[in-house]
């Protein structure tokens, strides 16, 4: 059986190795906000509390997820958000966590209508976005987790599909390895673990983690050695 810990049992570090805590940004979809979580508010609320803890390096995490945003949607707001969220000394935050794709992905009216976005379109606005928040401080994206297929359609008329998911992941990681931006593949780490296991931590929705998800994607960005060495 995996042991879960919970995030007031979690210390992400010892000591602090930070003098002046670090200012962050999570910018991105539903998984960002974290809808799902009725207990812990998600995986960015749950890393927010863990480096509240007076062993931690105390950063301070904004969780700034909008629930249907695709890629066009972050970009347009990347800019407005990251010059809003200095915070004392910080004039603008130190770090740009991103997260966003699943919904881009998703296909509209019935199981083979067309792409919310299509995957080229996708590949330059993802492209557009990459080079923009580079240009505005260091850079990380934590992927998607991986939908439950037989659930579908959300909504009655929005199907999510796994094959899409990967195309659009896929593009994704390339364009963050042809820029030296750390790729957190969530998508295939929870794949790996097989059926079972990835439906035990999907909501009844088929999209959205759930509890159990989240704890799980919590442990998942904490031991991603991008996020460790921030710790």
């Amino acid at each position: 059986m995996e042991t879960l810990l919970k995030p007031d049992s979690m210390q992400l570090s010892t000591k602090p190795i930070q003098y002046q805590p670090l200012k962050i940004i999570a910018l991105g979809d539903s998984l960002v906000y974290g809808f799902g979580d009725l207990e812990g508010g998600g995986w960015v609320e749950r890393l927010r509390c863990c480096w509240m803890s007076p062993e931690s390096a105390g950063h301070v995490l904004y969780n700034l997820g909008v629930r249907g945003d695709r890629v066009q949607q972050v970009a347009q707001r990347l800019e407005v958000e990251f010059r809003h969220r200095g915070e004392l000394r910080n004039q603008v935050p130190d770090l740009i966590i991103l997260s966003v794709g699943v919904n881009d992905s998703a296909r509209l009216g019935h199981a083979n209508g067309r792409n919310y976005t299509n995957i080229n379109v996708f590949e330059t606005h993802i492209s557009a976005l990459l080079d923009r928040a580079q240009q505005l401080c260091p850079v990380l994206f934590v992927g998607m987790t991986p939908v439950n297929e037989t659930k579908m359609p959300f909504w009655d008329c929005i199907y999510y599909d796994r094959a899409d998911q990967y195309s659009y992941k896929e593009a994704t990681k390339l364009a963050c390895s042809q820029r030296n931006i750390p790729y957190l593949d969530i998508f295939e780490q929870w794949m790996e673990r097989g059926e079972n296991w990835v439906e035990q931590r999907i909501s009844t929705d088929g999209l959205h983690p759930n509890t159990l998800g989240y704890q799980t994607l919590l442990e998942n960005v904490i031991h991603w050695d991008a996020i460790a060495r921030y710790n």
